[in-house]
């Protein structure tokens, strides 16, 4: 019996067929879905192209200005024109429109996805009969169906557009659109709402209204401008700065600037242009008003500027190196802090003037600046007197903050001259008191009275009563301030003498003509920097002629007269002298800035070796020469003790090494002979033996004889710094290996190295004293040989070196006995001296040993074998 078709799923299946086939179902109702939404869109998309190409031709004239240039009527009859179009766009569009049936969706299924024979219509038809056989077939046609389902496909919605519109003009319209926004700008919404709600006035509207504001924060702030939004807002602005508006187009009357109920007309830049410029010194709401209605509106909040801080990173002091004043300062400002001074005022005196340093600012941090300033005030009036120091600190905005005041004393510079010393203290007298001048013209009478305390020095004698006539006749308050200046530079002239000031001003002018060179290389065309180049020169070659005279005069006055070891040397270094500053002048009017430059450079070399008093010189004769005898005698006796210092050290080498050598032999053994380690089930030894005893007592005996040498050395030091003035640094460095290997020895550790070092120094040491000798005194090597005397300062240069060089000491530079020591014996004394460039070869063969010794990480054989080679020397 036959049976009519049905449907019994949404989709057109089955119930017998879905059992066990959900997902197919779910999957096959989807891609139904996604079809009818593509055919859909493919039927919608060409019916609303003309309605939205209305509407973009409507945006395009907006956005355009295009409604702002018409009239009221006009404006209001192209904006319904522009309605018509768009309702009979729609109306044409979606007329006789129907959305896709699910038929339609499974022919678009079955398409997309290459499906013959219409397998969905098979999944929804049922067999007529019920033949066991007939359904068999039917069931198994079904299955085939299915089998073809898994490659569903919808595939992308076509609409077709390109055939309705062939001339691609929708890509037109989409182009000028972007450029109609892009012309709007910021206005593109104001635009749109103005074409949308046209303004009813009589009067046509004017150019599209343009509105741009701006705050300016102060410069020193650093601070970018902030522009501000039209639709107003809040926000808070650095205290100082300026607002700025500025305003075209529109129509209406003179905008104003009302902050908050006070209102400011806007200045007229031309038809339609307005602007104006504000301070904003307090938090307001500023608007901006035109014909009763504000354009704009903000909230302003004015931040203020807070005073900078400042204070002492440390308590200041005087340096420890130099006659400086220490001042360790730190300041902070909510902006940046853009200057900053010491403040130092007289603690006796603290109304009076200050003194104000100003301190260099690092390139770091501007909000935090910090530094360490060391200004050198020992030539200030109130050196060596108590004052009151701070630190101010400034910002742009002018305001100063200002640190707590410290005290302390001045670093003053000391003077052995007596008459420079009282002129110190009569200085220091007026700092303290300005007007008691009688008591300073009573010190000033005093002084002069007495002419040998000066060395009856004229220009002493005549700058003191200068001092005194202009401190008594001279009323003005800046005559104490001339007369302390004038006093200063006395005192400085007698504690140095005439060759320390004008070897100061010959520093300075070589210092002066580098800069005037600097500059020149940098603007080789600029005439006037070619002048002052040449002004330098001629400066520098009078300064070095004063300073050859002072030479001259200081050698004269010691009594000593200047013998080249060349007869012709002198007259040969003036020549060059002159030649050389010739040769200078001429490049420097010539501009020739390189040449220049090795002239200066040898000139310098030659005044080097002038400084570091390379001309000879020989006593006259008289008292002057008796008593400098005397001192070369004395520092001949100082040099010969350092010789017995070197001898003497090195004996407490030689017992040192024995001692190291006796404590190492027994621990070294040798083939055949037993180990000294213990052997097993043998207890070790838990006394000393008897040897190492001795040694300990013979390291503390060396300890004290090393303490007692080093005593010696610190008073010979004394006295040839009493003689000489200077203490050659090779003592000193001496002095500390001496004290580390008295510690060494105290604690009964090796001191060798400590005790070889110290012989090194002692030795450069002596070559140090004899220079020092030669430049003090000014001995020649060759002098007394034509007279047939040889005075006993003469040799000193000469036979100084020579011993401290190692000949005659009794030890080599590695400090070992040599055959020609005093007392020696062929058995261990039979070590040669060498030359001096086998010395110095086997000194750094010997520190070489040493720092490969110092590498631990190196391979044990070769660390023995390095500690033998160090024992051998």
């Amino acid at each position: 019996m036959a049976h009519p078709r049905r449907r019994d799923l949404p989709w057109g299946g089955s119930t017998g067929m879905t059992e066990g086939r959900a997902p197919l179902a779910r999957r096959l109702a989807r891609g139904l879905r996604l079809a009818r939404l593509a055919l859909g869109w493919e039927a919608l998309w060409p019916r609303l192209w003309p309605a939205l190409g209305v509407i973009g031709l409507f945006l395009l004239a907006a956005w355009t200005g295009l409604f702002l240039h018409l009239p009221p009527w006009l404006h209001l009859a192209l904006l319904a024109g522009f309605a018509l179009a768009l309702g009979a766009a729609l109306w044409r569009g979606f007329r006789g429109f129907a959305w896709p049936g699910v038929a339609a969706a499974e022919r678009r299924l079955e398409a997309a996805s290459g499906l013959r024979h219409r397998p969905l219509s098979t999944l929804r038809d049922q067999a007529l009969s019920e033949d066991p056989a007939t359904l068999a077939l039917w069931r198994t046609h079904q299955a085939r169906a299915l089998a073809g389902l898994h490659r569903l496909r919808i595939g992308a919605p076509r609409p077709n557009l390109a055939a309705r519109d062939p001339r691609a003009m929708r890509s037109g319209l989409l182009v000028a659109l972007c450029a109609a926004l892009a012309f709007a700008g910021g206005e593109a919404g104001e635009r749109l709402r103005r074409a949308l709600w046209p303004s009813l006035h009589a009067a046509p509207a004017g150019a599209a209204l343009k509105l741009e504001a701006w705050v300016t924060p102060p410069a020193y702030t650093g601070a970018a401008p902030v522009f501000l939004d039209r639709a107003g807002g809040a926000l808070t602005v650095p205290q100082g700065s300026t607002l700025q508006v500025a305003l075209s187009g529109g129509s209406g009357g003179v905008p104003e600037l009302r902050v908050d109920d006070h209102g400011t007309p806007l200045r007229t830049l031309d038809a339609g242009s307005f602007a104006i410029e504000a301070p904003l010194t307090r938090g307001a709401r500023i608007a901006l008003r035109r014909d009763a209605r504000d354009l704009a509106a903000w909230s302003f909040s004015v931040q203020a500027d807070t005073p900078p801080t400042a204070a002492f990173t440390e308590p200041p002091g005087p340096s420890q190196r130099s006659l400086a004043v220490r001042l360790p300062w730190r300041a902070d400002d909510d902006w940046g802090v853009t200057a900053a001074q010491a403040e130092i005022r007289l603690a006796a005196r603290p109304h009076a003037e200050a003194l104000l340093l100003d301190l260099p600012l690092s390139g770091g941090e501007p909000r935090a600046r910090k530094g360490v300033a060391q200004p050198d005030l020992s030539a200030h009036p109130w050196a060596g007197l108590p004052v009151q120091v701070r630190i101010l600190a400034r910002d742009g905005a002018g305001q100063q903050g200002a640190s707590e005041v410290q005290e302390l004393v001045l670093p003053e510079r000391q003077f052995t001259h007596p008459v420079a010393r009282t002129l110190v203290e009569l200085r220091k007298a007026l700092s303290l008191d300005p007007l008691g001048r009688e008591g300073v013209r009573r010190g000033l009478d005093d002084l002069a009275v007495k002419p040998e305390a000066f060395e009856h020095d004229v220009t002493t004698f005549l700058a003191l009563r200068v001092a005194r006539f202009q401190l008594m006749r001279d009323r003005r308050p800046e005559a104490v301030g001339e007369v302390q200046k004038l006093m200063w530079d006395t005192a400085v002239a007698l504690e140095e003498g005439l060759a320390e000031r004008t070897a100061r001003a010959l520093a300075e002018a070589r210092e002066a003509l580098r800069e005037a060179l600097a500059e020149a290389e940098r603007t080789p065309q600029d005439a006037a920097k070619r002048a002052e180049l040449e002004r330098r020169v001629q400066e520098l070659r009078e300064a070095v002629q004063r300073h050859l005279e002072a030479l001259l005069e200081r050698m004269r006055q010691q009594g000593m007269e200047p013998v080249p070891p060349d007869p012709g040397q002198q007259a040969m270094n003036q020549q060059e002298l002159e030649r050389r500053m010739q040769e200078m002048q001429e490049a420097a009017r010539e501009g020739r800035t390189e040449q220049l430059q090795q002239e200066l450079a040898q000139l310098e070399q030659m005044l080097e070796a002038l400084q570091q008093g390379r001309l000879a010189a020989r006593p006259e004769g008289g008292r002057n020469s008796s008593q400098r005898q005397q001192q070369q005698q004395r520092g001949e006796q100082q040099m010969g003790a350092v010789q017995d210092m070197v001898q003497r050290q090195g004996q407490l080498l030689d017992r040192g090494q024995q001692r190291e050598g006796a404590r190492e032999q027994p621990s070294e053994r040798r083939p055949g002979m037993p180990s000294g380690r213990p052997q097993p089930g043998q207890q070790p030894s838990r006394q000393p033996p008897a040897g190492n005893q001795a040694g300990g007592e013979e390291a503390q005996r060396d300890a004290r004889a090393q303490r007692a040498l080093r005593r010696a050395l610190g008073e010979l030091m004394q006295q040839f710094g009493d003689l000489t003035g200077e203490i050659p640094e090779a003592l000193g460095r001496a002095d500390q290996a001496m004290r580390q290997a008295q510690e060494a020895l105290g604690q009964g550790r090796d001191a060798s190295g400590h005790q070889q070092e110290a012989i090194r120094e002692l030795q450069e040491g002596g070559r140090q004293m004899a220079q020092s000798m030669r430049q003090q005194f000014g001995q020649g090597q060759g002098e007394g040989q034509g007279d047939g005397q040889n005075s006993p300062g003469a040799a000193v240069g000469a036979q100084g070196q020579d011993r401290m060089a190692g000949q005659g000491q009794g030890r080599d530079p590695l400090g070992r006995p040599t055959r020609d020591a005093p007392g020696a014996s062929d058995q261990g004394s039979d070590t040669q001296v060498p030359e001096e460039a086998e010395m110095l070869r086997s000194r750094r063969i010997q520190e070489e040993l040493r720092r490969r010794g110092a590498e631990r990480e190196r391979p044990p054989s070769e660390l023995d074998y390095i500690d033998r080679l160090l024992k051998a020397y």
